[in-house]
């Protein structure tokens, strides 16, 4: 279908004589077409809604106020002379929408997620201009997203980031078009949200009293100085209404069973030994992990129950990734468990413990994600993958009729190196330059065309082990978030490397204006350069 649309507006294009060429826009819309003239604004505006509209333009006239200096009112009928116009179309796709810019005005039609970012898409075209005036080209657009699920995550557990920030972070995030924020809210190094039911958890799992300097495992120095912090439940309710009224569902993380040390810290009673405990200092995976006790599961019940009244989210995550089970083979209490249930081992044993949790999940009216480890042992019956070792997980998922979110290490984790690291910050491993994360496809293959309806779309992670302030995640967000935001909504068919490579300027410049910081792309140009045979780019 979407190919005969493009088509179609091919042929209407070359019969109008308007010309086709990409517009400086990220992701790239399904088709445009440019026309001829421009639209051309003031120091005021005006807009047009109704209805279920108003909320998105209203949010526009404050985007033009704040970014143009452009004085914008919404009005309710019609305004004479030019105007922007955005106009309800329930028959849309929910997140799709039709553009029209024209000298004498813009149009704007769509769902309110459809006209949300029509709209983004204006401001890049504004933005795209230099000089003082707001200035757009006249053109036609129609788009949608080819996946529902446009996600990006940020590990807060590990380095903490004030509200603020997170605020940047969900509108960089609505700005190109992606749709779910993971928030990774407790592990090892610290539990950063609010459970009214047990204090603790603030008092005690959300510190630590130091962190490694240097690379793990390697250095065996430490800063000596305590961290540590939380989000209040006011703080997250804030959190997610802001990202709401930019059509961003925040989907919490809960580790479970494994990543648990600092909520043994504060509730030793939970683990299969007797303890001590405390919040980990350096990174990595521990031996000590949440023991599949009664008591244990009463109160993941419980922190879940608040959690789920903070996110209106349908998903929950709840980890499920590197479980170390030496605890669990050594423990009296594990054990039982495995012969009461009439389970093989330790790996059956954790598929207990997942389902158990989906069990009083799905009775909540929620639906669970868990990373692709959740497959061992048996996968729970309605449970989401998160495939991020590598496809495996998520094509075996997929085989076996679960939805899966394609988040791979190798494609998608944007705390790997960008380049020679003797030349960048620290960062945990790996090697991710721009061009790699976009030459993604996040539809394997090996999967039937059935198979992959099952693929519901990708997502980045941002781990910040060795990420400690929120300068440095602007550094490794940024040029590969572009990427990102292509691989997720453009058709794989319409986009190519090149292409993408001269539409990302405009959307630096627009960053740097913003103070935000980001790697310069001539660094990946030359890296691509130097790596790449001569005459040989496919792209």
């Amino acid at each position: 279908m979407r190919r005969g649309v493009l088509l179609a507006l091919c042929v209407i294009g070359a019969v109008s004589g308007a010309v086709i060429q990409p517009l400086p826009i990220v992701p790239r819309p399904m088709v445009m077409r440019q026309l001829n003239g421009n639209f051309l604004l003031g120091p005021s505006a005006a807009l047009y809604a109704e209805g279920d509209a108003r909320p998105v333009a209203q949010w526009f006239a404050e985007q033009l106020r704040s970014e143009f200096g452009i004085a914008a009112e919404v009005a309710a009928q019609s305004p004479r002379g030019k105007a922007f116009h955005f106009l309800l179309d329930e028959s849309s796709p929910e997140e799709g929408y039709r553009l029209r810019i024209e000298p004498r005005g813009v149009t704007i039609v769509g769902r309110p997620a459809g006209l949300f970012y029509g709209a983004q898409s204006v401001l890049q075209l504004a933005a795209a201009r230099s000089g003082a005036t707001f200035v757009l080209p006249a053109a036609e657009i129609q788009d949608q997203p080819r996946f529902p699920y446009r996600g990006l995550h940020l590990d807060t557990s590990r380095h903490m980031f004030p509200v603020k920030f997170l605020k940047r972070y969900l509108d960089w995030m609505a700005r190109y078009k992606l749709n779910r924020f993971h928030w990774h809210l407790t592990d090892d190094q610290g539990w950063r949200i609010e459970i009214k039911q047990y204090p603790r958890l603030a008092e005690v799992a959300s510190m630590r009293k130091e962190t490694l300097v240097g690379h793990a495992p390697q250095s065996t120095r430490y800063d000596g100085k305590p961290y540590g912090g939380f989000y209040t439940q006011e703080q997250i309710r804030e959190v997610v209404a802001y990202a709401r009224e930019r059509f961003i569902t925040v989907i919490p993380e809960i580790e479970m069973p494994g990543h648990s040390l600092a909520a043994l810290a504060a509730y030793p009673e939970l683990a299969c030994t007797a303890g001590p405990f405390e919040t980990a200092t350096t990174w990595g995976v521990f031996k000590d992990v949440y023991c599949p006790k009664e008591n244990t599961f009463q109160f993941l019940e419980n922190v879940l129950t608040e959690v789920m009244e903070l996110f209106p989210s349908s998903y929950i995550h709840i980890g499920g990734d590197e479980v170390q089970k030496d605890r669990w083979k050594e423990s009296p209490a594990a054990q039982a468990v495995i012969r009461r249930e009439g389970l093989k081992d330790e790996s059956d044993l954790q598929s207990y413990f997942i389902r158990r949790m989906e069990r009083f999940i799905n009775s909540k009216g929620r639906r669970m994600i868990g990373w692709d480890e959740i497959l061992e042992g048996g996968l729970a019956p309605d449970a989401t993958v998160m495939s991020w070792r590598g496809e495996d997980g998520g094509i075996a998922a997929a085989r076996q009729g679960h939805d899966v979110i394609m988040t791979p290490d190798a494609y998608l984790y944007f705390d790997h190196y960008q380049g020679d690291r003797n030349q960048e910050p620290l960062a945990i491993g790996g090697m991710l330059p721009l061009d790699k994360v976009y030459s993604y496809n996040p539809a394997p293959a090996a999967l039937r065309a059935d198979e992959k309806q099952h693929i519901l779309g990708a997502q980045a992670n941002v781990w910040t082990e060795y990420i400690a302030d929120s300068r440095q995640v602007e550094y490794m967000l940024f040029p590969r978030l572009f990427a990102l935001a292509e691989v997720v909504w453009s058709p794989q068919e319409n986009r190519t490397y090149r292409d993408f490579i001269n539409r990302v300027p405009p959307q630096l410049a627009r960053l740097k204006r913003q103070g935000v910081n980001y790697r310069a792309l001539d660094a990946f140009k030359a890296q691509r350069a130097r790596r790449a045979p001569k005459n040989n780019d496919k792209n």
